[in-house]
């Protein structure tokens, strides 16, 4: 391994993040003070793993605060790229990691953190070599620019082993394809935190999308 997991990492999931619910949130915040009442409407809703995306300079505070005061959510990071951003987001209090790519170097860091993490593939090759690395649990991305349900069940014969999220270009009218798919155990999406409901601050509206969204199955 080529890192070191922090001395106290939060507790993992008890389940794998792929069945927690059929759909994973992926959220970007510009605003920390919008993470608690957002998450408190997604879980709400009956969605409870909650993907913050390290795309914005609020992500680590918004990733602590719903960690340390919204108890049904299991937030974890996204975007993850460097082992610097696995470290950072454990010491915040994410429970899972995804990442939109992986290397070798990420991929150790990441185990070594002790967290469920879902490493990103696009490529049939990306796939076997995370197996040969003993990893089943996978995010598809980006999932429709990459060749969508049709390329995912095209890997389920070959590579019935491989589990995926499917994020990128996902609707509410596309997610109950993929959920129907023996490989695919969650996608990844963000049409219920909209971004004019996070600015309107109509949490209202965002726990009735995450309903919606938690009702989908394939």
């Amino acid at each position: 391994m080529t890192s070191s997991a922090p001395s106290a990492a939060p507790a993992a999931p008890s389940a794998s993040v792929l069945d927690l619910a059929p759909v994973v949130p992926v959220v970007v915040l510009d605003d920390a003070a919008d993470a608690v009442p957002l998450a408190r409407a997604l879980v709400a809703g009956g969605l409870p793993a909650i993907e913050v995306t390290l795309r914005t300079a609020a992500a680590l505070d918004a990733i602590r605060a719903i960690a340390a005061e919204v108890p049904g959510a299991v937030v974890g990071a996204g975007t993850v790229i460097s082992a610097r951003n696995v470290t950072d987001t454990v010491a915040a209090g994410a429970r899972f990691l995804v990442s939109p790519g992986w290397t070798d170097a990420l991929l150790d860091a990441m185990k070594a953190s002790g967290l469920p993490f879902l490493p990103g593939v696009s490529t049939t090759s990306e796939v076997v070599a995370l197996l040969e690395r003993g990893v089943t649990e996978m995010k598809f991305f980006p999932a429709e620019a990459a060749g969508g349900t049709a390329y995912l069940k095209a890997l389920s014969a070959p590579l019935p082993q491989a589990r995926f999220c499917p994020t990128g270009g996902i609707s509410p009218a596309s997610a109950p394809t993929y959920l129907a798919l023996p490989n695919v155990g969650c996608v990844g999406g963000s049409w219920m935190v909209p971004g004019d409901a996070v600015a309107a601050k109509d949490w209202a509206r965002v726990e009735r999308l995450a309903a919606e969204a938690a009702a989908l199955r394939g």
